[in-house]
């Protein structure tokens, strides 16, 4: 089963795959202090995709699977799409 969850966890996978340096913004919360933070994307990506396989299994109407399963399908679709050359600029020969 994949719908437009797995889809959207494809186009996460693909942004961690492109910009895991970026920053983002994050609530933190701790008891009584909240606060916002810039986290660096591939720590919280990191952090959902665990979640995503700790959960697999678990039912609820969910397709944990394909979360997963897009998150690295955008991962491997950006470094295929990059390796072939796609999303560089084109040197041009004079």
């Amino acid at each position: 089963m994949i719908g437009a969850s797995g889809a959207i966890a494809g186009v996460l996978g693909a942004y961690f795959a492109l910009f895991p340096q970026a920053r983002v913004k994050t609530f933190v919360f701790l008891i009584f202090y909240i606060d916002v933070v810039p986290i660096p994307a591939g720590i919280i990506l990191g952090l959902w995709f665990f979640i995503q396989l700790l959960n697999v299994g678990m039912g609820g109407g969910v397709a944990w699977f394909a979360h997963v399963g897009g998150f690295l399908a955008g991962i491997l679709l950006v470094r295929l799409a990059l390796g072939k050359g796609f999303g560089r600029p084109s040197r041009q020969e004079s």
